[in-house]
């Protein structure tokens, strides 16, 4: 079979293939142009999830008619004047979008140039040009394009539901939205969410507006600020508190001068950051900025441009991790709100409910079971008395310890947890603040007191290493033996002790003593492969903390442990002086905080 030149159309559709996978790329594309053109309102619209029409307006600076003809020509752009690749400040730079639109869908822009006397007008369809004239659109540029994918309509049907191609481009407006506060945003779509943005400034407080706007009041309410520096690289944004996470990662945010992006760098990051606080399974949401010299990032990496590569990865990840952990130090005892606010919106529904059961007779809301000729003798609780226990170490409680009102110092009054005044069950702690009260599940926020108290301690005397009798020869293959050989060092500050032991080899000779019986074969290898994912030796810091976590789980305060009014003072006082301590290491809020104003509201006294 001969070779031959492939049609230029079909060029173009092969090409936008990489381009414009779905509706929300497209739409991508569009509003990163407006915001190149200096845009100060950017307008989306789409119908059935962009499939039928996508239409991006915005008051940028506009083309004049020799600059809208070239536009739709592939790899024409005026976003690198100097051909420059290394140093690139605009969101595109390929040349690509328009064109590979025009490729796949009938493409309509009309636009003005700032201070033209007319304006532009062209359409391309399927790859077609059919119409390039003057117009007489007032200002900026409206883009339009119906009928995606019509000329391929195998990209068709791997499109997910409308619903869900909608939900697709909304995020992608919204993810814009949040790296260009000072832009007004406005999207619709004939079904699901629409919004609309104001403008909100280049300042903090413009971005914690925006943020408010794109994630809602409760991100805002619940997250901690982040700012570090480290070699020309800063780190800006929100982290929201452990206690405020998600079933996916959908709600995470990380931008690179402005770009938003989806890379594997910062996924890892983030989940190292949160390791100590949540569990596998949930995600934290958060919006983080990184600002750095265009040169030492790599933003063509692929044409959709959601991925980066930097000159040194490790230093990022390095300042990632560490300012996020230091945050999550900085927020101390601190927890989200929302398990308050799912407590009183379930108190609310159980107040709106008939004050009888189905089946029985009706009671009137006065009735008092202690005054009822049914109640057995001494059915009325007697009155709480004081305890016996003192101190913190929580030893053997005494025989006739009871419930009881807590006595407390003037000042556990005034401290962010309060002072304690019950305990109920034998599990939670209540305790009254200034304005409102605290319930604390005791087990899980001690369980947080002990592992903090473990770690810091192996940090002060090291890790404990075993001497293995008969020392363990592994084989690894090139890539694993590389990395553990590059981290001998590290590994033995963490007590596992390796060495080389010929080619494709190494001698294990002493392992963590708190590791116990572990397969040590299995262990090497498993450290091996994370350290060849994340290039550090993180991997077995993390079999250590998940130790220690098990040890602080059974060594801690358990549900049905009655505790004396000076323990549970003393716990929360521990609790405010501890990082993490508004969670347990499984990622549970540790304590409920209850506002009086809340509380009041629910007998009608707001």
């Amino acid at each position: 079979m001969r070779i031959r030149r492939l049609d230029p159309i079909l060029v173009d559709r092969i090409a936008a293939g990489e381009v414009i996978e779905r509706p929300a790329s497209a739409v991508k594309e569009l509003v990163e142009n407006a915001l190149d053109a200096g845009a100060t309102r950017v307008d989306v619209a789409i119908e059935a999830g962009g499939r039928r029409l996508i239409r991006v307006v915005d008051d940028g600076f506009g083309m004049n008619l020799e600059d809208v003809a070239l536009a739709v020509e592939r790899h024409a752009t005026s976003k690198i004047p100097d051909g420059d690749l290394t140093a690139i400040a605009t969101l595109g730079f390929r040349g690509e979008a328009l064109p590979s639109i025009a490729a796949v869908a009938d493409l309509a822009i009309d636009t003005r140039a700032r201070g033209a006397e007319m304006g532009a007008h062209i359409r391309v369809e399927a790859g077609a040009r059919r119409a390039l004239r003057a117009g007489d659109w007032p200002k900026g540029t409206r883009v339009e394009a119906r009928d995606l994918f019509a000329a391929t309509p195998a990209r068709l049907k791997f499109l997910k539901s409308e619903r869900a191609e909608t939900a697709a481009v909304a995020d992608v407006v919204k993810r814009l939205s949040i790296a260009h506060p000072a832009v007004r945003f406005g999207f619709s779509a004939d079904i699901g969410q629409s919004f609309d943005h104001p403008a909100c400034g280049e300042t903090k407080e413009g971005l914690a507006r925006r943020l408010a706007q794109a994630l809602g009041e409760a991100f805002a309410a619940n997250a901690i600020v982040v700012d570090a520096e480290r070699a020309g690289v800063r780190l800006t944004g929100l982290a929201g508190l452990p206690t405020f996470h998600r079933a996916n990662a959908q709600m995470q945010f990380v931008y690179v001068n402005g770009r938003p992006v989806r890379d594997k760098l910062f996924a890892g990051a983030v989940r190292a950051a949160y390791l100590d606080f949540l569990s596998h399974d949930r995600h934290p949401a958060l919006a983080l900025f990184i600002d750095c010299d265009p040169r030492s990032v790599d933003v063509n990496v692929h044409p959709a441009k959601a991925e980066v590569r930097f000159a040194d990865p490790g230093l990022v990840r390095g300042l990632v991790v560490g300012a996020l952990k230091e945050a999550l130090a900085s927020a101390l005892h601190r927890s989200a709100d929302t398990p308050a606010r799912e407590a009183l919106a379930l108190l609310a529904r159980s107040r709106a409910a008939p004050p009888w059961r189905g089946g029985g007779a009706m009671r009137p809301l006065d009735w008092d079971p202690r005054r009822s000729p049914a109640a057995p003798a001494g059915f009325a609780e007697p009155a709480q008395a004081g305890f016996d226990q003192t101190g913190f170490d929580l030893g053997p409680p005494a025989a006739d310890a009871r419930p009881a009102a807590a006595p407390s110092a003037p000042a556990d009054a005034e401290a962010p947890l309060g002072a304690a005044r019950a305990q109920i069950h034998e599990t939670y702690i209540v305790a009254q603040t200034r304005d409102g009260l605290v319930i604390v599940d005791q087990h899980a926020a001690h369980e947080r007191l002990v592992y903090e108290r473990l770690k810091a301690e192996r940090a002060a005397q090291g890790v404990a290493r075993q001497l293995l009798l008969v020392p363990r020869v592994v084989e690894l293959d090139g890539a694993r033996l590389d990395a553990l050989l590059a981290s001998l060092s590290e590994l033995a500050e963490l007590g596992l002790v390796l060495e080389p032991f010929g080619p494709g080899a190494v001698l294990a000779r002493e392992v963590p003593a708190a590791l116990g019986d572990a397969e040590v074969e299995r262990l090497i290898e498993d450290v091996a492969d994370l350290i060849c994912e994340a290039g550090d030796a993180r991997g077995l810091t993390q079999r250590l903390d998940a130790v220690l976590a098990r040890a602080a789980c059974h060594h801690s305060v358990r549900a049905g442990r009655r505790l004396g009014a000076q323990e549970m003072n003393a716990l929360l006082r521990e609790m405010e002086r501890t990082p993490g301590a508004g969670q347990c290491n499984h990622g549970r809020p540790t304590y409920v905080e209850l506002k009086l104003a809340d509380i009041e509201k629910l007998f009608g006294r707001g």
